[in-house]
């Protein structure tokens, strides 16, 4: 982290006045921790509104969108301080790609994050994609095979476009709850969770609407259909999972290649020694001791025992 540059947070100020005085407040929260930086990787399929929530978090247009054009192929990383707090937001490129998780953004993913930590993982997703498939299910065993379940416990869910009317014949807090449900079954197979681990039951999921067609409240803040003030909402739901008590996610070489498979043989080396000795190496030195002492008696004793055998 030591090489990026860090710039002065200087988005905050053109957030609503509550905003700023809510994140200000987190911010100060998390620094009573011992939280002085904080690290937020956001992942996802090409064209769920990454790039915008990272937008949206700093307040300015550090990553340039255009509808017609098409994603990086590389991960980029904005760091911004303020009061003392630094705050780094990753965004990576789509991990999808003619309908199979793109090999090589997750590479450059992985190389990208090597020797960084992971604090918070935001997994985007659209509120207004209705259904989910085969192909989440992929991208999430993608992210857990690189970087391993740990990761879920750093985890929320955001999804964008949450600025919609619902289908007919659901309310807006129904049709958020069903499409959250869905995403999360997804995760939870996708990433191997159990039911009983502490993770697939504790993923949060947060509605996140980038567009300029935002609603705003009396105080100026954006807020969605349910009048929730969404970018307070986000940074606090990021406090308290920094805060649960899990580890954040270091991503090291052991990390990204996985355990090295001769490691797990060389644990089975003292057993396979042991085998040798008692069953070769043992009864081969009992036979040879058996040589040696019949080779070391004469041959006139040997006739003599010989003969005294047959006398009785």
């Amino acid at each position: 982290m030591a090489s990026q540059m860090v710039r002065e947070w200087a988005g905050i100020n053109s957030f609503a006045p509550a905003t700023q005085t809510k994140l200000l407040e987190l911010l100060g929260k998390l620094k009573q921790e011992n939280v002085n930086s904080l690290t937020v990787l956001v992942m996802g399929k090409g064209g769920v509104g990454k790039s915008s929530t990272v937008n949206s978090l700093l307040g300015e247009r550090a990553v340039p969108i255009s509808p017609f054009q098409a994603e990086g192929i590389r991960p980029l990383m904005f760091s911004r301080s303020r009061a003392g707090f630094t705050l780094n937001i990753i965004d990576t490129p789509g991990l999808i790609e003619g309908g199979y998780v793109n090999d090589m953004a997750l590479n450059n993913i992985k190389s990208f994050l090597l020797n960084k930590t992971i604090d918070v993982l935001l997994y985007v997703d659209r509120l207004d994609a209705y259904r989910v498939d085969n192909l989440d299910k992929e991208v999430v065993k993608a992210i857990t095979d690189s970087f391993g379940k740990g990761i879920w416990n750093r985890a929320l869910v955001v999804l964008t476009h949450a600025q919609l009317s619902p289908p007919d014949g659901y309310a807006y807090d129904d049709f958020v709850s069903k499409r959250s449900e869905a995403l999360l079954k997804i995760v939870r197979l996708g990433a191997g969770l159990k039911k009983q681990d502490a993770q697939a039951s504790t993923i949060p999921v947060v509605l996140v609407e980038n567009s300029g067609r935002c609603n705003k409240n009396e105080g100026d803040e954006k807020v969605l259909p349910n009048g929730t003030a969404w970018i307070s909402h986000l940074v606090q739901t990021m406090t308290e999972v920094i805060l649960n008590g899990s580890k954040s996610i270091h991503v090291d070489k052991k990390l990204i290649e996985g355990p090295n498979p001769n490691d797990k043989g060389k644990l089975l080396i003292p057993l396979f020694l042991a085998i040798q000795y008692f069953c070769a190496i043992k009864p081969i030195e009992r036979a040879i001791k058996s040589d040696i002492a019949k080779e070391s008696r004469p041959s006139w004793e040997m006739r003599d025992s010989s003969a005294a055998g047959r006398k009785f």
